[in-house]
């Protein structure tokens, strides 16, 4: 299954360890309304498993619980190969790049 860059930089971000959904947010740059779906979507698919952190840690801190993510063995496995891929497709369009010859233009 090919995964959307989107997907690809919320996993990436997860290989840090567990985050809740404001770490995802902060280390992406992706705004709530795509990085919560994508939690939704990934763990929906098996490739990010979720939990509730401890009430009373969230009491301790005045603070709604929090709900927190991390990357499982199937998702790493996914991650791999959508990063594999990507530094294909880079590999590639640099090859482009170097045997690009511009044309000069005729006036």
């Amino acid at each position: 299954m090919p995964l959307r860059p989107t997907l690809v930089a919320v996993l990436q971000a997860l290989t840090a360890g567990a985050r809740h959904g404001f770490d995802v947010i902060n280390a992406t740059g992706l705004p709530s309304g795509t990085v919560y779906p994508a939690l939704a979507r990934l763990e929906h698919e098996g490739l990010v498993e979720s939990r509730w952190e401890e009430h009373t840690v969230a009491q301790k801190e005045k603070r709604p619980p929090r709900r927190y993510y991390e990357v499982t063995t199937a998702g790493e496995k996914i991650l791999a190969t959508a990063v594999a891929a990507l530094k294909e497709r880079e590999r590639s369009a640099r090859a482009r790049l170097r045997a690009f010859r511009p044309v000069k233009a005729s006036r």
